[in-house]
């Protein structure tokens, strides 16, 4: 089994990309071949800025390091280094219906949040769609939200399987139900693109006071909040800590929790959890060569594959 996911390097990493995409992706390097890329020619649908986006790659490579990958059980690579996933992206694009890619929701609800839509945003999916099929993916650890991405990939895949004969293989998307949505700290999904989010390796100060700064409703501690599930705070705990976050679901509940004491035990929680992935981060910062020799190992490995079904796909449709 191939498995396989990317991640964009458009921001700092958050606890929606950790516990939606990352955590996920690190426990199944122990199921099967794992490919994991930074997916910078994503990133470029949003961010402009050149010098934000080769730290934000770099920045990427460390949390996902720290976080547990490992390039002896992974190959990591940087996607501008495969450079055949742009070349593939252009011969699947010419079988791709354009209702297909209208109906996306992720391109709906960037455009109706007032981002401004570019050819690269709208296609967003064929490139994807690429990616996993150039590496003859089977399995693709997605949040909920990117499941219907996966399934274009699908539609893709079987529609120049029947135009150009076998070529591809077909995947599947792995969705884990119980992390797979996290939430903002205003009640939409976290994302970068909505500045809702809570970094991974956030500066303690400034990430204390975003949590506490969560808005919450004017009932007293001692009143009983029968609807304690819908609490933000509580729902992130159970993502941190699912038997914690039970627990203090109940005391908020029962009533006799305060706001702000929950809010607190957030905080604790979510730092504590990170605080071994923290010293490794820091240890890798110290080591950039090994970072980048991980990097460079990766795409070589990545690349050898790329080349190979690449070649089969313009074999299969008259390019050789």
């Amino acid at each position: 089994m191939r498995i396989l996911s990317g991640i964009q390097p458009s921001g700092a990493l958050h606890l929606g990309n950790y516990f939606g995409m990352m955590r996920p992706a690190i426990e199944l390097q122990e199921q099967g071949e794992a490919f994991y890329f930074i997916a910078n020619y994503h990133s470029m649908t949003s961010l402009y800025d050149a010098a934000e986006r080769r730290k934000n790659t770099l920045d990427v490579a460390l949390d996902f390091l720290a976080c547990g990958l490992d390039p002896q059980k992974s190959v990591f690579w940087r996607q501008s280094d495969v450079p055949e996933v742009t070349e593939l992206a252009w011969m699947l694009s010419t079988l791709t219906p354009m209702g297909l890619l209208e109906r996306c929701h992720s391109y709906k609800d960037k455009v109706a949040k007032g981002i401004s839509p570019n050819h690269g945003l709208f296609a967003y999916p064929v490139l994807m769609a690429a990616d996993i099929l150039i590496f003859d993916s089977n399995v693709v650890p997605v949040g909920r939200d990117q499941k219907q991405h996966v399934e274009v990939t699908r539609d893709i895949a079987i529609k120049f399987n029947e135009q150009y004969g076998p070529t591809f293989v077909v995947p599947e998307p792995r969705i884990r139900d119980d992390v797979a949505a996290v939430p903002g700290i205003d009640g939409q999904k976290m994302s970068k693109s909505y500045g809702n989010t809570i970094e991974i390796f956030g500066e303690e100060k400034a990430t204390r006071k975003r949590i506490m700064g969560i808005v919450m409703d004017s009932r007293t501690p001692q009143e009983p909040k029968p609807d304690a599930d819908k609490n933000l705070a509580i729902q992130l705990l159970k993502v941190i800590r699912p038997a914690l976050g039970a627990e203090y679901e109940e005391k908020l509940r029962a009533g006799g929790l305060g706001y702000g004491d929950l809010k607190k035990k957030l905080f604790e929680t979510y730092w504590e959890y990170f605080a071994p992935a923290r010293a490794r981060r820091a240890e890798l910062a110290a080591n950039l060569d090994h970072v980048h020799g991980v990097l460079r190992a990766g795409a070589a490995r990545a690349r050898e594959l790329a080349t190979t079904v690449l070649q089969r796909a313009k074999l299969a449709s008259g390019l050789e």
